[in-house]
């Protein structure tokens, strides 16, 4: 299994155990604010939740990663890439409890899973899909290089998607 660590966070895929901590955030007030379904769901949804994750390391080599604190270990979120079919595109994509908003740990997270997606898995585009009145989201992923803004439907919600390919990547790291 692939774990990574930054300056303040370990990203580890997900595991079964990780069921309760999740859902506690996932059940944190404005958490789901901005996602599709902001109704949060039950913690057998969210064991769903994480072995579909499983699913999707297996098949893809690549996911969401649980992400945790060093200094207690303890659960914040996630963070990482996920394949979206409909469109055939690689989303980078973070969410983390209330409680560590504002911090830079988003956009630390992402910053590997970025960096993983061109170096490990070379590929040529990521996007960001980001809720159009979610402001702090998207300056995440413009701190991460993404560009674009433009205004889209992806899960049945107007959105604005933001990309960066290799090519910008590269030169943004020199």
């Amino acid at each position: 299994m692939l774990t990574i660590e930054t300056p303040r966070l370990k990203l580890r895929q997900f595991d079964e155990a990780d069921a309760q901590a999740l859902h506690q955030i996932l059940n944190m007030p404005d958490v789901l604010k901005y996602f599709p379904n902001s109704n949060p769901p039950s913690l057998e949804n969210v064991g769903k939740f994480i072995q579909q994750q499983l699913k999707h390391w297996d098949e893809k080599k690549y996911g969401w990663w649980a992400v945790q604190l060093h200094e207690n270990s303890d659960i914040i979120g996630w963070s990482g890439l996920q394949y979206l079919p409909d469109t055939d595109e690689v989303e980078i994509g973070y969410l983390l409890s209330p409680t560590y908003w504002g911090k830079g740990l988003a956009t630390e997270g992402a910053k590997e899973g970025i960096q993983f997606g061109f170096e490990q898995l070379t590929l040529d585009t990521i996007v960001g899909i980001v809720h159009r009145q979610n402001v702090a989201s998207q300056r995440v992923l413009e701190k991460l290089g993404l560009s674009g803004a433009d205004e889209a439907i992806y899960f049945n919600m107007e959105v604005f998607r933001y990309s960066i390919n290799l090519k910008t990547f590269s030169t943004n790291r020199n």
